[in-house]
């Protein structure tokens, strides 16, 4: 599977037609590479620029990421998506201190043993940032392969991917391995997009076995389709006094580690004839530990979608007349309502809390 003109030309297009500005190019500081491989990860270019810089603006460096508080981290990542991202961050700083000095390994299987970071990602990381010869395979490298080379099989398969690796390693260019990298990235994310790709200015059309065999909409082949299971969930916004009463998620699962609304019983299925439903007693129950109700209002349901269901939030305004004492485990925290937008809460709950409090504070004081 050797093919030395695959890379050539490869690294030709980069070097002409290529990305060569973005905000973690032009740099082998491995601190500022690891945290935009992080965040790219199932994560697009222009959803990261503004939180790359914002995160190191506040964590400048890897020992400042690793001496913060996590609760700092998930604040700073809030709306990112993908929250097992941030708390690996945090771990994988810490070791690099602790175990490298501040200094990340060169090597990809030593990058690859530490949080968050995969065989892919350690490969990239260590292209960049020292030059190291390692394949990289993240989706895009797969659509250009499948694409390029006419593999009729889901990548996602194990003996796909296998094989998809053997092909990454024999392509590896004796050198310039850092344009080539770059290449594949660049390919995928400008030219052999997933919906809409831009054949005619692909330097690989005229070896491209799906543009000869009019197959470019079909590979890669795509996962069967299962269908979305729902889910439903009743998210209490209890405010007084100008707060809002947050409840701290556990560190696994959904919005794992992240300050959230308090639930009544969790995320629960439903089929697909179901509606959410508001269980009066059961909201009842929930409220009576946080205070005396002044008022109890039901707000329009909110949509949002995770990688492996839907979920329809029902959420209950309460205004209360007098809040009881907060529990000593530190599971709540009422939160100024002006402190919202900065606190580490998941995207749709800081959503609804930005949109409902905005209204209200034209008419209703908490």
């Amino acid at each position: 599977m050797e093919d030395p003109a695959f890379s050539a030309t490869l690294i030709a297009w980069q070097r002409q037609h290529g990305r060569h500005t973005l905000p973690w190019q032009n740099t082998r500081d491995a601190y500022r590479i690891w945290l935009s491989e992080i965040m790219l990860q199932q994560t697009q270019v222009a959803a990261v620029l503004g939180y790359y810089a914002r995160f190191l603006e506040r964590f400048p460096t890897v020992h400042d990421l690793a001496a913060a508080p996590v609760e700092d981290v998930m604040a700073q990542w809030s709306g990112l998506g993908y929250y097992t991202r941030a708390r690996n961050l945090h771990k994988c700083a810490q070791r690099v201190v602790a175990e490298y000095g501040g200094v990340f390994p060169s090597d990809p299987v030593l990058l690859a043993e530490l949080p968050g970071i995969g065989r892919s990602t350690a490969a990239a990381i260590a292209a960049f940032s020292s030059g190291t010869r390692a394949a990289i395979m993240d989706g895009n490298v797969k659509r250009v392969f499948a694409r390029v080379f006419g593999i009729d099989t889901y990548p996602g398969e194990r003996k796909t991917e296998e094989a998809m690796w053997r092909r990454a390693e024999a392509l590896l260019p004796a050198a310039d391995i850092e344009a080539y990298t770059q290449g594949l990235m660049d390919m995928g994310a400008t030219l052999c997009t997933r919906s809409s790709p831009d054949c005619t200015r692909c330097p690989m059309q005229p070896r491209c076995v799906a543009h000869a065999t009019d197959r470019v909409k079909e590979l890669p082949v795509r996962k069967p389709r299962k269908a979305t299971p729902e889910k439903h969930a009743v998210l209490l916004v209890v405010v007084h006094g100008g707060q809002v009463l947050l409840e701290q998620r556990p560190a696994a699962g959904i919005w794992g580690g992240l300050l959230s609304l308090p639930e009544v019983a969790g995320h629960v299925a439903m089929t697909e004839d179901d509606v959410p439903e508001l269980d009066d007693e059961a909201v009842a129950r929930a409220l009576l530990p946080l205070g005396v109700p002044e008022s109890r209002e039901r707000l329009n349901v909110v949509t949002h979608v995770f990688t492996h269901y839907r979920l329809q939030i029902v959420p209950v305004l309460a205004t209360l007349a007098q809040r009881a004492p907060l529990a000593a485990d530190g599971r709540y925290l009422w939160l100024d309502t002006g402190k919202i937008a900065d606190a580490a809460l998941p995207a749709p709950v800081k959503k609804l809390l930005l949109e409902l409090l905005g209204t209200d504070a034209q008419g209703r004081m908490f």
